[in-house]
């Protein structure tokens, strides 16, 4: 960390130990924790190791690898590994043998409650908040583990995830605030001020291995849903995180020739100036190490624009997708770099609003004008650049070949959402989402059957969400309230059925979700934000379904079969 990054830090730390009377009640240390870098990343500090582990597959899951916590000074470990390996790679039990000698498996989620029978779904969210909550003093316990130590309590989405993820974190503080824990909601985004603070930017999550890249920038979301709480003190307070996150989003803006980009920013040839996700390194992800090197080999591109496209994509955070693919169906075709994405540009939308009232706030007239300008200008470029005109909806623009996606997917509603579209467009779009996104269950995220976790028939909760809420803003009740209604319905029958709250769901079924790198998890935290937010809204609308007794047959089989195939992650 640099010295005015420290000096920065320090004198935050000292306004937060003020803060937590002032302002968000925050349970401040007594001290911030130590911050990691990514050279202290699993891939940097044992690569020759996590490599070995990764390609000989003792786990399902390429993050249970870097998530493993070595039990000594990993310089130490390798150093014996290629003492043993001089000859030849280990054989795969003798393998097994040395990672159980060095490594501690992570600690696992169990979100399983004791509760009696029949708990109300909003009950069982209610409790489920300490169970996904986590304390800084956990991920201190040892210097070695991939985690990032934070200065106060956060919630982990569950399953694999037990750490803090960026854009998650949002739609889990709208359950927290509708659950009364402002506590707990002050304490996230403090936590995020602090990332901001060390390292100039929000990372994907909360490990050394995601420190080279962020996720869909929601942070002026987050002090937003603060400020209506705690009031407009709260912009003031977070101004400087607010300019520094903007800042890094915007690098290079000033230096691009129309028809350049670079980092996250794209300069159109008519001098449009707009971001894009870039992921930010030319390696495969330490957590998906083997799948993605052996994608790298399924092609004829070079490995380095694989990796970076693929980064991209999981910066997004839809990772992955078709509307990334460049011929709508392969992974080994994913070029999101050449992508300019509707949704993150209207989230930068919001962050120069919310900048424009900061500096309101602040008492600064003159920059509060600039940020509205530059609001009042994006706006016009997400309208015109990002708008369909012909099918009625707002798509991704491919900048690279100057044209737009021909991706329909739930990322339309994002200017929506934010506020950006006109009322013509919002009434065009909410027209493409009923006749081409609404099913059963809720809203399907795109239209194409690939086997993608943010394909069809996946339907996720932010994407509700941001749906329901950009259609009631504009107008659209009926519309947004059968969206909601479906898809909580679709997350009380599946509770109902098995007694938990899952990341994704299958909206065309009305069930749990698939695709993906990993099985479905529990947990869950932005499914049980959005549902807590739904339920003070439509909550007596919706009536789950009993599940027949087929149905409770199947379901206990396949818990059968997954709690058996769990039993065989360890080495």
């Amino acid at each position: 960390m640099s010295n005015h990054h420290f000096l920065r830090a320090s004198t935050r730390w000292l306004s937060v130990l003020g803060l937590a009377v002032a302002l968000s009640g925050c349970a401040a240390l007594s001290s911030p924790p130590v911050p990691k870098t990514a050279a202290d990343s699993p891939e940097t500090r044992w690569g020759p190791v996590m490599t070995a582990i990764a390609s000989a597959e003792l786990y399902p899951d390429g993050k249970t690898v870097v998530d493993l916590i070595p039990t000594r000074d990993p310089a130490a470990i390798v150093a014996d590994y290629q003492e043993q390996t001089t000859t030849g790679p280990m054989p795969r039990e003798a393998l097994k043998a040395f990672v159980a000698a060095n490594f501690q498996m992570p600690p696992e989620n169990d979100s399983h409650l004791e509760e009696p029978a029949g708990t109300p779904i909003k009950q069982h969210i209610i409790n489920l908040w300490p169970v996904l909550t986590r304390e800084s003093g956990e991920v201190a316990d040892n210097p070695w583990s991939s985690l990032v130590g934070l200065p106060h309590p956060f919630v982990v989405p569950g399953g694999r995830f037990n750490e803090m993820f960026y854009w998650d974190s949002y739609f889990t503080l709208l359950g927290l605030v509708r659950s009364d824990r402002m506590d707990l909601a002050r304490d996230m985004v403090e936590n995020f001020a602090w990332l901001i603070d060390q390292y100039g930017f929000i990372p994907n999550g909360t490990r050394t291995y995601f420190l080279t890249r962020s996720q869909p920038p929601f942070f002026a979301a987050m002090v937003q849903l603060l400020a209506a709480k705690d009031g407009n003190r709260v912009y003031r307070h977070y101004l400087p995180q607010l300019m520094a996150e903007y800042s890094w989003w915007m690098r290079g803006a000033d230096t691009l020739a129309p028809g350049q980009a670079a980092l996250h920013v794209v300069k159109l040839p008519n001098g449009m100036v707009l971001n894009r996700y870039t992921g930010g390194q030319a390696r495969p992800r330490a957590e998906a190490w083997r799948v993605e090197t052996q994608l790298a080999a399924q092609t004829t591109r070079p490995s380095s624009e694989v990796y970076r496209d693929q980064r991209a994509a999981a910066e997004s955070g839809w990772d992955f997708s078709t509307r990334w693919m460049a011929d709508g169906e392969h992974q080994t075709t994913v070029n999101t770099r050449a992508i300019v994405p509707v949704d993150l540009n209207a989230l930068m939308f919001n962050l120069e609003q919310t900048l424009a009232q900061a500096w309101a706030v602040q008492g600064d007239a003159g920059k509060a004008e600039a940020f509205a300008e530059r609001a009042v200008v994006r706006r016009h470029a997400i309208n015109t650049v990002f708008w369909d005109a012909a099918g009625g909806f707002y798509t991704d623009y491919n900048w690279q070949e100057g044209m737009l996606s021909d991706a329909v997917s739930a990322a339309m509603v994002y200017p929506l959402a934010f506020g950006v579209a006109t009322p013509a467009q919002a009434q065009s779009t909410a027209d493409v989402v009923r006749a081409r996104l609404l099913r059963p269950g809720g809203l399907v995220t795109t239209t194409r059957h690939s086997g993608e976790q943010w394909d069809a028939p996946n339907g996720w909760a932010p994407l509700q969400w941001l749906a329901v809420r950009g259609l009631a803003r504009y107008d659209q009740p009926v519309l947004a309230r059968t969206i909601a209604t479906r898809f909580m319905k679709t997350v009380e029958d599946v509770y109902a059925e098995t007694g938990k709250l899952v990341e994704k769901y299958d909206v065309e079924q009305a069930g749990i979700g698939g695709g993906g790198e990993y099985e479905v998890v529990d947990g869950f935290g932005w499914t049980n934000g959005v549902m807590m937010d739904f339920l003070a809204t439509y909550g007596a609308e919706v009536t789950p379904s009993a599940p027949t007794e087929k149905e409770q047959a199947v379901n206990a089989f396949t818990r059968q079969i997954k709690a058996a195939s769990g039993a065989m992650m360890a080495p």
